[in-house]
């Protein structure tokens, strides 16, 4: 008896009937992959695909929804939604992972830096899509627990040379993509304590989390009716998914008892026990308030900052 295929997970890959390739974005995906569409295949286009020597072509954030609105509006939706039905192949991290790692010199002392265990981790975007070139990131997926232990061991593989730190000249790079509402020095306080990128060969690197099987309960993250924007300033009670998709903070506030980031810039950006202040759009959650910070894709005046942190500094 064959044993039932694992379930779509955050940053494994979908493909179409038309080549089509989706990042999965969602861990609820019972029907339709809830995805964001990263590249197709164009003629001219740069990346050329390990295997099948088909031309592809990334596209950004906004000419992907354009594409999934002009020529396949039945995927509509917050995320592009592909039904089931429609993939023509999935492409999982973990699974490609052997292959990647004894191709590419890069990943493997990476994996060994970290000390990765069999299973826990895989490549997703380009890496996984068979799309990289010589100057492509590395992004690096590990699943639960074996996440924050990566994220631990990343400090000391710095300090034995292993990997390296970003340089200033990349953290003013990455500031300068991400387009925080924070100062430089307020996000470079945030970040010198996460421990989730650096560099391998001068090659830039990311520690992305995900949920392991396990912990995988399919539910949607709902969009809630919208009240207006709001700041708040709360007390972190939980913050064992602050690095998830969405990041989430269970807070200590009268009104609102959650703060949800979907921008990777302010994942892990407080810890449980911190006082935050957040700044985003409040959404009614029955008799519950959220705030929701990254309500577009460079959310402008939406904000975490752990004022715990700066205090401190």
């Amino acid at each position: 008896m064959t044993a039932p295929a694992p379930p779509l997970r955050l940053r494994d890959f979908v493909e179409d009937r038309d080549g089509w390739l989706f990042a999965v974005a969602a861990y609820d995906n019972a029907e339709r992959a809830g995805c964001v569409l990263r590249y197709v295949p164009d003629p001219e286009g740069d990346r050329v695909r390990r295997g099948t020597g088909t031309r592809y072509r990334k596209l950004d954030f906004e000419e992907a929804y354009r594409r999934i609105e002009d020529e396949k509006p039945r995927y509509r939706d917050l995320l592009h939604r592909v039904p089931l039905g429609e993939i023509a192949a999935v492409h999982k991290p973990e699974a490609a992972f052997p292959a990647l790692l004894a191709r590419d010199g890069r990943v493997r002392r990476l994996a060994a830096a970290l000390a990765l265990s069999p299973g826990t981790a895989g490549c997703t975007g380009s890496l996984l899509a068979g799309l990289e070139g010589p100057a492509s990131d590395i992004d690096l997926v590990v699943y639960g627990r074996a996440w924050f232990r990566a994220q631990a061991r990343l400090p000391a593989a710095i300090r034995e040379g292993l990997v390296d730190d970003l340089s200033e000249d990349l953290w003013r790079r990455v500031y300068a993509k991400r387009r925080p509402a924070l100062t430089y020095e307020e996000f470079r306080l945030h970040e010198a304590r996460k421990w989730n990128r650096g560099e391998i060969d001068g090659t830039y690197f990311d520690l992305l989390f995900a949920r392991d099987y396990a912990a995988i309960d399919g539910l949607p993250v709902p969009k809630g009716p919208a009240l207006g924007r709001a700041v708040i300033e709360a007390r972190v009670t939980d913050a064992s998914l602050a690095y998830d998709v969405p990041a989430v903070y269970r807070v200590e506030h009268p009104r609102v008892s959650r703060v949800l980031a979907f921008t990777h810039t302010y994942a892990g950006q407080a810890l449980a026990g911190e006082v935050i202040e957040a700044a985003g759009v409040l959404e009614a959650h029955g008799d519950e308030r959220w705030l929701v910070v990254g309500t577009s894709r460079e959310p402008v005046g939406e904000y975490i900052r752990s004022r715990t942190l700066l205090e401190s500094a």
